[in-house]
């Protein structure tokens, strides 16, 4: 790989080869290109670590800018996708379940990652990028906490994957409806109450009365909620933080 000097030094002297002999013109303008492209190759890949970075860190107008910025030099949005945005999300998940990062941190930095989005997704729609699959989530009947339910959402959202967002206090009847609407590959349901936990029951059931439950691949998780208890009732998985449900939902859909 050349260094900014060397190509500068290349450049000067393509350009004065271009005064001793003009029948090379064509081949000397050759040249440059290559030399354009392999400035602008260099360039690419530290933008996609400073979106990285930048959104690590929760800059979200940095993150935006930065995006842009990739877009004005021609890079494919499903690059700036894969190489800046999620994967400054994957290594925030990383740090998350390592415990080296919190909550709050986490949503500073999905802050930033709708930064770019917001900027990327009209490209992405029109370049028809695949999603990295379709999740219905909702907390279910009778609970109305949401904190953790939103963060699984974001992080989903962080690695690719469109969301469909039921709320809270989601009756089995809507999850069912959503299914049926939205088609969706994964359905995830969160309960902080164990109260509320049998309403995970009553959803799985109501989605084999209505012919659906070997079309989607179902996802618990809350902090009463366990692996031993997604087994009983039916599940196909359990976890037990955002970050591990990213890893489980890739599982689920590879």
């Amino acid at each position: 790989m050349q260094t900014k000097s060397q190509i500068v030094t290349t450049q000067a002297v393509i350009a004065s080869e271009a005064k001793q002999s003009p029948s090379r013109k064509e081949e000397i303008a050759s040249s440059q290109k290559t030399l354009l492209a392999m400035t602008r190759a260099e360039q690419l890949p530290q933008i996609l670590e400073q979106i990285a970075s930048n959104l690590y860190k929760g800059e979200n107008e940095a993150v935006a800018d930065l995006v842009q910025q990739a877009l004005d030099q021609e890079m494919a949005p499903a690059d700036i996708l894969n190489g800046g945005l999620i994967a400054g999300m994957d290594e925030v998940g990383k740090d998350f379940k390592a415990g080296e990062l919190f909550v709050p941190e986490v949503l500073i930095a999905a802050r930033a990652m709708h930064a770019g989005m917001n900027v990327l997704r009209p490209l992405l729609a029109e370049s028809d990028v695949p999603s990295a699959g379709k999740y219905v989530i909702g907390t279910v009947q009778g609970d109305l906490h949401d904190i953790g339910k939103n963060l699984v959402k974001m992080m989903l959202e962080g690695a690719g994957f469109e969301t469909i967002d039921l709320g809270t206090d989601v009756r089995p009847d809507d999850f069912v409806a959503a299914v049926q609407e939205h088609h969706p590959q994964l359905l995830g349901m969160s309960a902080l109450l164990t109260t509320t936990m049998p309403g995970m029951k009553a959803t799985i059931e109501a989605l084999e009365e209505a012919g659906l439950r070997d079309v989607v691949k179902i996802m618990i998780g809350g902090a009463p909620v366990t692996a031993a208890f997604a087994e009983q009732i039916g599940a196909d998985a359990y976890a037990p933080d955002a970050a591990t449900a990213v890893d489980v939902a890739r599982s689920l859909v590879a």
